[in-house]
């Protein structure tokens, strides 16, 4: 599920009979529990909107999903290495780091 940017997670919960749920990537808490998916969607688009409200009462920022941006500290060999990897394969440093992050996963 997403929701003005924020990734929600739910699974299903035989013994209650309930779906719940909780929000990706943060290291706040937002959980969101419903007993079908339309109520699981819509509990989880709320408790991103009441988060986003917390915060902004409190005069806090809020935590915010990934960016996409990873910065590294590499020894300068090892930096120089993938480098010249990367453009043998034609790739910008970037795109073959990516390639090679993905492939672990």
């Amino acid at each position: 599920m997403q929701y003005k940017g924020y990734t929600g997670h739910a699974e299903f919960d035989d013994e209650a009979g309930l779906f719940y749920g909780e929000v990706l990537g943060l290291r706040d808490v937002i959980t969101f529990q419903g007993t079908n998916v339309e109520e699981l969607e819509k509990e989880f688009r709320d408790s991103v909107d009441d988060y986003l409200e917390f915060c902004e009462e409190r005069g806090e920022e809020p935590d915010r999903p990934f960016s996409g941006r990873l910065m590294l500290r590499l020894p300068p060999r090892l930096h120089r290495d993938v480098y010249v990897r990367a453009r043998q394969e034609g790739k910008s440093l970037n795109q073959w780091t990516a390639e090679k992050l993905e492939q672990a996963s």
